[in-house]
């Protein structure tokens, strides 16, 4: 079984992103547009209500699983979120990837999902003063510590 980011690069390989202009964009612009893994028919972004509708409701029903706000579309988006802040991912970049404008938007909306960073405090200052190189893309100087 592949993992993970293997079964999504050969995802992508087999099936690559469509640049897609919002045509709300066109009332207000600047234009936006970007890169969809999964569209709809005429190529454009999935609208969640009809997929809701058409597809991921009736998937729910025939697996027995009651349906609702909870686990529609949008709580994949939340799942998504809390994902990647697990793993680390920053704030501005979690925007970037959700599509919202402001970051302390998503700092507000998905703080309560993002890890404790009391241990992770401590490691970093643990390992500044045991001479070990700081992790992630963090700022690469030292402080004169």
């Amino acid at each position: 079984m592949a993992t993970p980011p293997e079964a999504v690069t050969g995802f992508i390989t087999q099936h690559p992103a469509h640049a897609t202009t919002d045509p709300r964009s066109a009332k207000a612009p600047p234009l936006v547009t970007a890169s969809l893994i999964f569209t709809g028919s005429t190529g454009l972004a999935l609208d969640c209500n009809r997929f809701n509708d058409r597809v991921w409701r009736p998937a729910l029903r025939t697996a027995g699983v009651e349906t609702g706000r909870h686990n529609g579309m949008h709580a994949l988006r939340h799942f998504y979120a809390s994902v990647l802040l697990d793993a680390g991912e920053s704030v501005k970049a979690l925007s970037e990837c959700l599509g919202h404008h402001d970051p302390g938007f998503t700092l507000r909306t998905y703080t309560h999902l993002m890890p404790s960073s009391e241990t992770r405090t401590r490691a970093a200052v643990d390992g500044v003063f045991q001479g070990e190189e700081p992790a992630g893309d963090g700022p690469e100087a030292r402080s004169g510590l």
